[in-house]
């Protein structure tokens, strides 16, 4: 069963970080690109950043560039979003996502459950 399982989020205060895990199963990760997305009520559906096969190549929205760091562990089956200084605008369920897409976002594309990140003093 091909699935990913996020986790890391929580509530954060601004400028504070957080470290965002997604563990797949079910598919060798090292043969796909993988990509999070962000979802809230202000924004709707977005793209956040975007990680090559092969680790090699990431792409970050301008939201987040500069910020946010997408790096991937494919021996633990693991893609992680690293996230630094957060803003409150920041808020909001990220989701990992199997495929790879630069500015985009597939909606038949496989997403996990979803971890929710509050930034909030």
């Amino acid at each position: 069963q091909v699935q990913l399982v996020e986790s890391g989020g929580g509530l954060v205060q601004p400028g504070g970080s957080l470290k965002l895990s997604c563990v797949a199963s079910g598919f060798i990760l090292s043969t796909t690109g993988m990509y999070w997305v962000r979802q809230s009520p202000e924004k709707g559906l977005e793209w956040v950043s975007s990680i090559t096969h092969s680790g090699g190549g990431s792409y970050y929205s301008d939201d987040v560039r500069g910020r946010f760091t997408i790096s991937r562990d494919d021996a633990k089956n693991t893609v992680y979003l690293e996230m630094n200084n957060l803003k409150s605008e920041d808020t909001a369920t990220y989701y990992c996502v199997k495929s790879f897409r630069i500015r985009a976002v597939g909606q038949n594309d496989l997403r996990g459950q979803g971890t929710q990140v509050i930034v909030s003093s």
